[in-house]
């Protein structure tokens, strides 16, 4: 499809699904030369996440130990500016590495946020995979350790991102389109 809709919004297709999965790939084969001879434990951050996680594990193929966590800051196509933890990770992160599995950063708080608390929590080392990097639209220092895809300051939705709830099993990735 070229074009969506979700609710009052109309959208453009802007990365396909092949382009999504070769950018994966990447990722996964940086992951598995930084992490090997560890026992790191993978962090997916839902809802956005599941999507990329899912395909980056099937693309690293080695037994390691995967949970998830949930935060939340958005509503409609703009951060409230607050993080809020939904689920918390229940796995024990001390002394080992962690690699964060997110779908995107654009202003950057809420990883901030979870890699200071999972530090303080007493993990040994807090990476962060992100499938998608909006660098214009960083607010803080935080620099992601995998990158995807860099993209311009684009609302998007699909591959697990969504408007509102909305969106998120498209297999392509679809910009806004300004009415």
């Amino acid at each position: 499809m070229d074009r969506i809709r979700l609710r009052d919004k109309e959208f453009e297709l802007f990365i396909p699904e092949e382009e999504i999965k070769e950018a994966i790939a990447r990722v996964a084969g940086r992951i598995r030369a930084d992490v090997k001879d560890t026992r790191p434990l993978f962090v997916g951050i839902l809802n956005g996440a599941f999507m990329f996680a899912a395909e980056l594990m099937r693309q690293l193929d080695e037994p390691y130990e995967i949970t998830f966590a949930r935060y939340s800051s958005y509503k409609g196509t703009r951060t409230t500016g607050i993080v809020r933890e939904i689920m918390p990770v229940q796995a024990d992160v001390k002394g080992r590495t962690l690699v964060l599995i997110e779908d995107i950063i654009d202003t950057g708080f809420t990883m901030q946020y979870v890699m200071d608390k999972l530090r303080k929590d007493g993990a040994a080392d807090v990476k962060l995979a992100t499938l998608l990097f909006k660098p214009d639209s960083l607010k803080c220092a935080l620099i992601p350790d995998y990158v995807g895809i860099r993209i311009p300051n684009d609302f998007i939705v699909g591959y697990g991102l969504d408007y509102d709830e909305m969106g998120r099993g498209y297999r392509d990735i679809y910009k806004i389109i300004d009415c």
